[in-house]
């Protein structure tokens, strides 16, 4: 290509960019330990597919300490205040809080007043304060809700280790993201379709019975944000034999579950 060419070519990308203040920038991710092409993409709210042609991929082979680009996406600063939690702010913003640890590299949900934390948006730089998510709206959970989610906690996974109660709560969150799912705690758990509860316990009465006090505290964990899956949709006992239930991507085996998307 000679200079002329190039001065011409740049000169048309630079008109471009003022002409069309609207184009999408994108920021990086860096990639951590346990990560993969598939968690990050759903993170982020992109396809799969985007992602890869963003970075040139041919494979899903990916490393720590690998920079992505993110397409479509842009970022503003938020300064976290008492009260604060990723959980919260993922929904103050419209985003997912994995989406924000990934986009500040954080490995847990610990934050604290005056740390500021770079929080992605929509290509257009706009961020939603109306609460919209979770399926389209926001409202905090109630007692009844944490109660609820406690109930099913320990119905679940009474004897599995702390970090799997934590997990079990993170899949009915994970759900209320997700379009394919309803959008409140309790019309995830109470979901019926085909003939069948989605969750064992509502079916066997085991739902009804009181929330052990670790059950209670691993609800307020996944509420404020801590999920051990990484965006799993679906749990089982590592005993059952359904061929579908195992056919799914496995996000994490936690004592006796199997977390899968």
């Amino acid at each position: 290509m000679s200079l002329v060419t190039r001065l011409l070519v740049g000169f048309f990308v630079m008109m471009g960019l003022l002409v069309f203040p609207g184009l999408s920038y994108a920021y990086t991710h860096t990639v951590v330990a346990g990560e993969s092409l598939y968690t990050i993409s759903r993170s982020n709210g992109i396809s799969l597919s985007s992602l890869m042609e963003a970075n040139g991929l041919t494979g899903s082979l990916i490393y720590p300490g690998q920079k992505l680009y993110i397409p479509g996406k842009s970022s503003i600063v938020h300064t976290v205040k008492a009260g604060d939690t990723l959980y919260l702010l993922g929904q103050w913003y419209g985003v997912s809080y994995q989406a924000i640890m990934s986009a500040n590299r954080l490995y847990d949900t610990t934050i604290y007043p005056g740390m500021d934390l770079t929080i992605p948006t929509a290509a257009n730089g706009a961020s939603s304060n109306s609460g919209v998510s979770r399926g389209g709206y926001f409202t905090r959970p109630s007692a009844a809700d944490i109660d609820l989610l406690a109930r099913l906690i320990t119905a679940e996974a009474d004897g599995e280790p702390y970090e799997g109660k934590v997990a079990v709560g993170a899949v009915v969150l994970n759900r209320i993201d997700n379009p394919d799912f309803p959008n409140s705690i309790k019309s995830v758990i109470y979901q019926y379709g085909n003939g069948i509860y989605q969750f064992e316990p509502v079916m066997n009465g085991q739902i009804n019975k009181p929330a052990s006090k670790d059950s209670l505290n691993a609800a307020k964990d996944a509420l404020n944000g801590w999920d051990p899956t990484n965006g799993a949709l679906y749990f089982f006992a590592n005993y059952v034999k359904s061929k579908w239930l195992w056919s799914r991507p496995i996000s994490k085996i936690i004592g006796n579950h199997v977390f899968t998307y």
